[in-house]
Order: structure tokens, then sequence, then C-alpha cells
């Protein structure tokens, strides 16, 4: 099913800002970021809801996330870090998609899909790419030794 956008995605068939990868996954920047760091993690065959997912690409999915969030903590230091999925109508990319997203206290969860006022567009992806995966290797080197 390569006409999905999510296919094309994960498998690096359109432009994408990867922070990681592994067999199953492809995790790159949201090309429209709520804050620095946020993250989609996305299967590299087609799967559209969260209850398709069989035991290896669901726990793919969830390494890779706590691997995410670990790198977003030690780079930007929110208050918290938001892990979330889409289903249904509410599934824009039409693939299943995990995003992991730093939060901070000042934006609460009901503004937190809303671009505040004022706020700045400039989202600088490949910076943000950058320190993403350098920390995220750094991790990976670290727990192999």
């Amino acid at each position: 099913m390569m006409e999905c956008l999510g296919c094309k995605l994960a498998n690096e068939e359109e432009k994408i800002y990867k922070v990681y990868e592994d067999d199953y996954v492809t995790c790159f920047l949201d090309h429209e970021p709520f804050y620095p760091g946020h993250t989609l993690i996305v299967p590299k065959q087609h799967i559209v809801e969260v209850d398709e997912l069989n035991d290896i690409v669901a726990k793919a999915i969830m390494d890779a996330s706590k691997l995410i969030a670990k790198a977003i903590k030690l780079l930007y230091k929110p208050d918290g870090v938001t892990v979330c999925q889409n289903g249904g109508v509410f599934n824009e990319l039409t693939h299943y998609h995990m995003h992991v997203v730093p939060r901070y206290k000042e934006r609460s969860f009901a503004e937190f899909y809303m671009v505040q006022p004022g706020e700045k567009q400039n989202h600088k992806l490949e910076e943000t790419q950058n320190l993403l995966k350098e920390a995220i290797e750094h991790m990976l080197l670290t727990e192999k030794a």
C-alpha cells in the first residue's frame, strides 16, 4: 500500500528529519511540532489502527518511545513527556503513528493542540534532528558498554 503517506514517510520516500529507526519503525520529527523534540514513531509496514499492531511492532514502538522520551528529557528538560496516538477519524495520516512530545507547565492539555498567538513557527528541524540523533546514539552506545 505505497500510496499511503505514512508508508512513504516511514520508508523515506518523502523528506523526513529522521532521529532513529530499527527494522520495524522509523522515528522522525513532526513537521509542525508543538515543541522542539516532538517526534513521530511510524511502523514501516502499513498499519492503520492500534489494535492491528502485532506484538513485535508494538514492542518496537514502545522501545522507541522510551528511547526518544529519554533523549527529549536530556536535551529539553521538559516538565513532562506526553506519548499518544490518534485513531479513527482523528488519525490524519491514515497510518498508525505515535507522538512523543515534550510538555511544559505553562501550556495546559486543553491548549495542547492549539498554536498560541505569537508563537514562532521557525522550527529549526535540522538542528533538532541532529541534537536528538546524537543523544539517542550516545544512549545506545552507553547501553551496550
